[in-house]
Order: structure tokens, then sequence, then C-alpha cells
């Protein structure tokens, strides 16, 4: 009868009902809703609500819709005890969330109002017409904050922490002119007293790429204090070996009469563009999650940065004239990255694009690999980890040919002193005495996850099989080899890694225990004064191995 404007008669309905069943909560429910819409009686409303709410405790979606009915009446402070009520109820109901976010909107709380719109896209998990409008709402959201000096209030005091910390002066200054978004100059690497953080003033929120770039130093500060960081290096053999695996791309854009020049820019962008998702994809994931928990008031600004981010990424990928003229391989790896970037979008942020970039599975399982090691690492993360995933997932896509992660301390001081480099690579060149403290630490970690396994049977049989391959080799001969293992290991093997070569030993590939295996063995069979400095714990298995091979022999 409400429904057809008879309020009176409604009423006399649901009083009916309520005499039957005082705790009837619907009928409540209802009364409540007519003294609220069509009798503009509020406090009577109230009191129906109040009454509704003790019958229904549980029922969460009508507490919603009360809070609703109460925000269209414009009555925002009782609408919002409804909606902090439901939500104590079901923390996960989009409704609320995005109810919220209207009404701290409306009361210039733009802050909590955007943390509530996003709260209510990452728990909706339907495209309907709530998840639509709580998009619109948080990009009008964080547009109205991006237009605001919360982003340069938080970037100008972040500076001045780490110019104190890093005893160095930071300018920031505007530059189209950059290939990327934002970059940071190190000071050191341009012999110069001041680091420079440079940007686009063009692109969206900028303030957040400051701060990214400032946190890429506040790593470094922190890597730096126990001589731990790294410098990556690419060099003209790098590009070299990769050009190599370009020549199919090079010879079609011949027979398309690309010009020399506009060909070899073409190779250098492709070159300097993946060597720039290598090294900053695993780093980016730390830093934008350090931003997110850290620089909460940032978060509007990060969103809008971010989202641009993957957009640009999806067009260069699924773009398909660039799709059709680039290198297959290096478009899927490339890829690989960028759903990595996209995985933690949707997690801060919950807008999924994952779909979108036609991932094969290989590609997906190792972007969601990549991202599961990242996790492993995203809690408790020691300075300089970071490095470790920038090699790791490089050698996984095998990109770790296109460059070599060089401990700073040792680069710089060498540099310094080309003697002592060159009477260095003389006296140890296979780094058996290397003092830096990122391989120590890797060895360390290497070592006590060996204890932890105990006895290693895999290392023992592939040391029987090292063992038969040497056997009746000269002395002269296994040295070779062993110097080739070292000199190929001076970065550090992985036990997980199952793609090795050596060029001594044709047709052979070499699991990362597998390699180890004879690693020890050719050194204990050749320079056995030397083992001990290898640091590999695998002295029990080598008897064993001996024993077993002897055993055999016989």
């Amino acid at each position: 009868m409400s429904d057809e404007g008879d309020q009176e008669e409604a009423i006399n309905c649901l009083i009916d009902a309520l005499r039957w069943d005082s705790k009837n909560g619907w009928a409540l429910l209802m009364m409540g809703n007519i003294f609220a819409k069509f009798k503009d009686d509020v406090p009577t409303a109230m009191k129906y609500y109040d009454q509704a709410l003790a019958a229904n405790s549980n029922d969460y979606i009508s507490i919603v819709n009360i809070g609703y009915l109460l925000y269209e009446q414009n009555k925002l402070e009782e609408a919002k005890k409804y909606f902090w009520e439901a939500l104590k109820i079901n923390s996960n109901y989009p409704n609320t969330h995005f109810a919220l976010g209207m009404i701290a909107e409306m009361e210039a709380d733009l802050q909590s109002a955007f943390y509530s719109t996003i709260q209510a896209i990452k728990l909706n998990k339907n495209k309907d017409v709530l998840y639509q409008n709580s998009v619109k709402q948080a990009f009008d959201i964080a547009k109205k904050i991006t237009e605001t000096d919360t982003g340069k209030k938080i970037f100008r005091e972040y500076r001045y922490k780490l110019e104190y910390l890093g005893d160095r002066k930071i300018d920031i200054i505007q530059d189209e002119e950059i290939p990327t978004a934002a970059k940071f100059e190190f000071a050191e690497n341009y012999n110069r007293e001041t680091h420079i953080v440079k940007y686009k003033p063009s692109y969206p929120a900028v303030e957040h790429l400051i701060m990214h770039e400032l946190v890429h130093l506040d790593f470094v500060i922190e890597a730096r204090k126990g001589e731990l960081n790294q410098l990556f290096i690419s060099t003209q053999d790098h590009k070299t070996e990769f050009l190599k695996e370009l020549e199919p791309t090079i010879r079609k854009f011949n027979k398309m009469g690309i010009s020399e020049k506009a060909l070899a820019d073409y190779c250098t962008k492709l070159f300097d563009g993946l060597n720039s998702q290598i090294f900053n994809t695993p780093i980016d994931l730390f830093i934008e999650n350090f931003l997110y928990n850290e620089f909460a008031e940032l978060r509007p600004f990060q969103f809008i940065s971010l989202y641009n981010m993957v957009q640009e990424g999806l067009k260069a990928l699924t773009d398909k004239k660039i799709v059709e003229l680039s290198p297959k391989d290096i478009i899927s790896k490339s890829k690989v990255y960028n759903i990595v970037n996209a995985i933690q979008f949707k997690e801060l942020y919950g807008f999924d694009f994952i779909k979108d970039f036609n991932a094969s599975p290989i590609e997906l399982k190792h972007a969601t690999g990549f991202y599961d090691e990242y996790l492993q690492y995203k809690e408790d993360k020691e300075p300089a980890e970071e490095y470790e995933l920038v090699l790791h997932w490089a050698e996984d896509l095998k990109l770790d040919k296109n460059f070599e992660l060089i401990n700073e301390t040792e680069y710089r001081t060498k540099r310094l002193d080309i003697d002592n480099l060159l009477s260095s690579i003389e006296k140890d060149p296979y780094d058996l005495e290397s003092k830096d403290p990122y391989k120590q630490k890797e060895m360390d970690k290497f070592q006590k996850s060996q204890e932890q396994i105990g006895l290693n049977m895999a290392v023992a049989m592939f040391m029987v099989d090292a063992l038969q391959f040497f056997e009746g080799k000269p002395k002269e001969e296994i040295k070779k080899i062993a110097f080739e293992i070292a000199m190929q290991g001076t970065q550090g093997y992985r036990p997980d890694k199952d793609d090795y070569r050596i060029n001594s030993i044709k047709d052979k590939k070499f699991s990362g225990y597998h390699i180890l295996a004879y690693y020890y063995v050719s050194w204990s069979l050749a320079i056995p004064e030397m083992v001990s400095q290898l640091n590999l714990p695998y002295e029990a298995e080598y008897k064993m191995a001996l024993t077993m091979f002897n055993k055999s022999d016989k």
C-alpha cells in the first residue's frame, strides 16, 4: 500500500502486524521508512529503525538500507550511525564502504572518503553499477586531493630527512626530455655534490613520482650502512650480446627500408627499456609497498600515478602494430614484468587489469611466481635484499646476460685505484677471497639452508657423476674446468636453477646442485689445498661420494 501512495493505510496494516509480533523486523523497518521518507519525521523513524535493528541485529543489508534512506534525507550523522553498525556485522559489504565514502566527501574529509571508496572497489567482486560508481567516485576524490598541496608537503619533508641522513643536498627539477616519467641521478655517478630528482611535469600526480625516486635513495642509504648496496652495470659487451638475438628483427626492418640510424635508436631503446624493467620492477614493488604503508596521505597520488603507468604498459604491450613489429621474446618478458606491477596495483587498490594483458599461461606463471617470491620478502625485508630478486628474476627469464650487479663499495674503491684492481685480479681471479658483504650475506644464507637439509643425497649422487667424468683426465685439464666453473660462479650459483652450462664440458646442462657438485669435486681433485675457501658445506657428501665411487669401481 505504501508503494501505491496510501501511507495511512500502510501504517494501519503495519500496526496490526506489530500487534501480532512486536519484534517483526520487517514491519518495524517499513514503519521507519514511511516516517522518514513520506512524513519527514526522522525522530519517529529513528525509533522504529532502532527497534528493527534490535529485532534483526545481524541483518546488515537492511541496516545499510536504513542508512541510505537517512542519507537521502540529508541526515548524515544518523545515517553514519547505521553504516558503522553494519560494518561491525560485516566489514566486507562494499555498499557500506561506498556510502561512508559519499558522506565523507560531503563532509570534506577527502582522505577518509578515498579510503572508504577504495575499500568498496577492493571488496566488490562484480563489475556492477556499484563498482562503476565506486571507480568514478575514487577518481573524483583523488583528483580533488591531488589539486591540493598535500603531496608537495609530503615530499618536501621526506627530502629534508634524506638530505640529513645522506649528508647531501637533493634538487628536484622538471625535465620533459628524460626517457621515463621520473629518474634519480645519484651525485656519485655524475661527479657532483648534489643528488637530482628529475620528473616530467606533464604526468599526473607527479608528487608520487618524486616520492618514488626519493625512496630509491632511502633504500640505498640503508644498504650503504652495511656496504651492501649494488650497482646495475650494463656495458657495450652486454648490448652486443643482446643485439645478436635481435638479428631476425633487424633483418626484417632492413627489408622494410628502415634507416640505419632509426634502427640503431630502436635497438637502443629496446635494450635500455628492458634493462630498466629488469632493475626497477622488483625494487619498485618494495618502494610502492613502503609508500602505501608509510605515507597514507599520498595514496590518492599513488593511485592515479600507478593507474596511469599500468595503462601505459597495457597500451604498449597490446597495441597490434607494436606487437607485430617487436621481437616476440622481448614482448613476452616485458609483459611478465608489467603483469607483476598489475598484480600489486590490484592488491593495493582493487583494480584488476591482469587479464587485459592477454598473457600466455607461462607468462602468468612467471609473473605470479615472481610476485609470490616478493611476498616472501615483503614483511621483513632487510637492506639490499631487493637486489636478490633483480638477479633471480632476470636469471629465470634468461636476461641476466644484459647486466652485472656489482657491490658499490668495491666498485668505487677499485675505480679509485686501478693498480689495486689489477693486483686483486692477479691474486684472486676466481673471487675466492672476496670480502663483498653482499656475497658473504648470500653465502651465509646458503650455508644455513644446507645445514637445515643435513646430508644432501642429491649432491652426493652428482659428485659420483663428477668423479666418473673426471676419472682418467689429466690434472691440468681438471684444473682448467675447475677454474672455469669458479669464474662463472663469481656471481653465485643458485641450487634451484637448472640450465647452467660449462664451455669445457660440451653438450651437458647442469642444475644448481649438479654444478655445485662438479665445482667441489673438480677443486678437490685439482687444487685440494684451496677447497676450504670455496665455502661449500659438502665435506660429508664428498666422503660419501668417494665411498660410493670406489665401491662401484671394484
